[in-house]
């Protein structure tokens, strides 16, 4: 093992991932070598002899945990952002293991008999509260592996896990790979009339690439989405838009398809859910949630969608009758909707996206979003020295006012062809206590924003974002200040981990409010020409903007919502209905526009199958309520000095959620800061959907 560990830079746990050492040929003896010595130390835990309190066996089991995580978590991450073949098979290879080790942890009985036994000793009630939460989440979560199953079926259990463990991966490498298939050349630049400048810079730079003429467009997002809304050319965009919306699909090559793989994943999360004693999958996914039935989350979304399916029709209705009398469009097909929405938005309220772009480069906007942190929690930010994956990776320290480490980010902002789409925060350190001092937390900020391109004056521009681009930052670094600035000192309730899946988009979606403020806004922009900052008659036509088709943005959200409930709860897999026909039902009821009979969103919905968000896709829109009621307290909090950034206000909120982490359930925590249960009625002000 030393000799191994020598060698081997996963096994060197004496500070950050060493990025630039690792390499696929590391991963299988590092991952033998932790689940060698893991087992080992298992086997000694749960002996007799080893009495049932805290220090003698949790302690020792959270240390082993973690470098087995930290690890391991280090190969996911690369196989998300710098994907090879190479790296690839490693991964496949190893993560069997990985699954198995889990699932036998999960089922070992002479481990759960400990948790129970120190569960009911004298010595629990000793423990911190957080120690507590921790000792009941693992016994129900014993409960949830599959720990009190007869022999055979555990092991059918263990299978499971398992092969749904390869299935997920396998759909998320599918919608990866058929992205990536895809390259059309353009040769004439008038096809690609009313595309805006950097697009088509990044297009013609990517084709030099390639030792070719002209310009390569591809469906990675800074390129497939803006041609949908700019290009003039409606063959192009319905090319575009086609190839996008049946990526992964029966109608390209047989070994991307992902529908085969839809039917098997719900049909082993069904068997496993039964083999449990529950009746489907979301009722399994539900109780480590704040909701407590797929009915009442069907309830809450039917709900939503009557609330916000008049505006969604008036929005929609608007829009076709702008497309038929302005684009000559009497019937806007789905690949025309994105095109018509921005020169809609262009002609209410004369701007565009491009045009605000101009005033987001990316030092500015950081800048902005670094002031906020620093106005609301009195932390500093600052560029740090790390191994990163890619040389555009940055890496960043917070510190508190004392110059104290509070933790740590890497912050990788472009797409790349090797990364997977999306954007998303994942951790690389978790904050604990150790003998020697607090472990800092540290965490991987991810986004697929286009990379800088062209020069001026010698000098390369930096990136523009986008105002929506903005607002993707700002939530995902909502979700690493949950991350990072938590104060929990035990691994298992500490920053997100333990935090309910339907509240753990709470603190991104709060830091998304901020983008609308202009305090905020008129401290993060700079013309990338002039350096003029944002005019204020400009930000006043964003705001005038905000809700721009805000109802058609709710049911579509809502749609997806009820699909993943429905699929997970009600649903036959082995029945006569296809995942696509039940989507169509839902989109019956509760959608306004209705895509293409060959669109196949199902086969890249990778946050359902490929993610952890399975019966759970709803969590945006449950969290969407807590995030705007609690930023409704900044709004009644707003005063001339600071404006919403109150510090006053930033403490409370850093205190009561940020800070506790999953160490007491997530509503406790809301009612603490606000004082109160929440109510929807802040989300559907800041929606438009009710007066304010």
């Amino acid at each position: 093992m030393n000799a191994v560990a020598t060698n081997n830079p996963l096994l060197d746990f004496s500070g950050l991932p060493r990025f630039a050492a690792i390499r696929p040929e590391h991963i299988t003896p590092a991952v033998n070598a932790l689940l060698a010595e893991n087992r080992a130390l298992v086997a000694t835990l749960t002996t007799p002899q080893t009495p049932a309190t805290w220090d003698a066996f949790v302690a020792p089991l959270d240390d082993a945990g973690e470098r087995l995580s930290r690890a391991w978590g280090a190969v996911g991450h690369l196989h998300g952002v710098l994907d090879s073949p190479e790296l690839r098979d490693a991964y496949n290879a190893n993560q069997p293991k990985i699954v198995q080790y889990y699932t036998e942890l999960g089922q070992n009985l002479a481990l759960f008999d400990k948790y129970k036994a120190l569960r009911a000793s004298t010595g629990f009630a000793d423990l911190s509260s957080a120690q507590q939460k921790i000792i009941d989440n693992e016994i129900r979560d014993f409960r949830l592996s599959g720990a009190e199953l007869p022999t055979e079926q555990k092991a059918r259990f263990a299978a499971l896990m398992e092969e749904l463990a390869a299935l997920s991966t396998k759909f998320s490498e599918n919608v990866l790979d058929a992205t990536n298939a895809f390259v059309h050349y353009v040769e004439d630049e008038a096809d690609l009339a009313g595309v805006p400048e950097d697009v088509k810079q990044a297009a013609r730079e990517a084709a030099e690439r390639d030792g070719k003429a002209g310009w390569k467009l591809t469906l990675q997002a800074p390129c497939v989405f803006p041609i949908l809304q700019y290009a003039d050319n409606r063959a192009l965009r319905e090319k575009l838009y086609r190839a996008h919306q049946t990526r992964a699909s029966e109608f390209g090559p047989a070994e991307t398809d992902n529908t085969p793989l839809i039917a098997k994943i719900l049909e082993r999360r069904r068997e496993a859910a039964q083999l449990l004693g529950y009746a489907n999958h979301a009722e399994v996914s539900l109780v480590s949630k704040m909701a407590h039935s797929p009915q009442q989350v069907i309830a809450f979304l039917e709900d939503l969608a009557a609330k916000a399916q008049p505006f969604a029709k008036k929005d929609y209705a608007g829009l076709k009758a702008f497309a038929a009398k302005e684009l000559g469009l009497p019937d806007p097909q789905a690949w025309d909707l994105g095109y018509a929405s921005e020169k809609l938005r262009a002609q209410r309220y004369a701007f565009s996206d491009q045009e605000v772009k101009q005033y987001f480069p990316e030092p500015k906007v950081l800048e902005g979003m670094f002031k906020v942190v620093q106005t609301l929690y009195g932390l500093s930010l600052t560029e740090d020295k790390a191994e990163t994956w890619d040389p555009a990776v940055r890496f960043f320290r917070i510190s508190d006012a004392a110059g104290n480490l509070v933790g740590q980010f890497y912050l990788d902002l472009y797409a790349r062809e090797t990364k997977r789409g999306g954007a998303w925060m994942d951790e690389a350190m978790t904050r604990r206590r150790k003998a020697s001092g607090v472990q800092p937390p540290v965490a991987y900020l991810v986004c697929n924003f286009p990379a800088p391109v062209g020069e001026t004056n010698g000098q390369k521009r930096p990136a523009l974002f986008t105002h929506d681009d903005v607002i993707t930052l700002f939530h995902e670094f909502g979700h690493g200040l949950h991350h990072l600035l938590t104060r929990v000192d035990y691994l298992g309730v500490s920053g997100i981990r333990g935090v309910e899946w339907d509240a753990v988009e709470l603190p991104s979606q709060f830091m998304e409010n901020f983008c609308w403020e202009w305090e905020v806004l008129s401290h993060m922009t700079s013309h990338v020409d002039t350096g003029a900052p944002l005019p204020r008659a400009l930000f006043d036509k964003m705001i005038a903007a905000k809700n721009f088709q805000s109802g058609m943005q709710a049911v579509r959200q809502i749609e997806f919502s009820l699909f993943d409930m429905h699929l997970h709860h009600d649903f036959q897999p082995d029945g006569r209905k296809t995942p696509l026909q039940l989507l169509e039902e839902i989109r019956r009821q509760v959608a306004v526009v209705m895509p293409p009979a060959w669109s196949r969103f199902p086969n890249n919905f990778s946050h359902i199958f490929g993610g952890g968000y399975s019966a759970g896709y709803y969590s945006y829109k449950w969290a969407e309520v807590l995030s705007a009621d609690a930023y409704s307290a900044f709004e009644e909090g707003r005063s001339a000095a600071s404006g919403v950034l109150n510090p006053e206000i930033g403490a409370r909120f850093r205190n009561e959620i940020l800070a506790v982490g999953g160490s007491r359930p997530a509503l406790e925590s809301f009612k603490a800061f606000r004082g109160r249960e929440p109510s929807v009625d802040a989300l559907l002000r800041h929606s438009g959907m009710i007066a304010a």
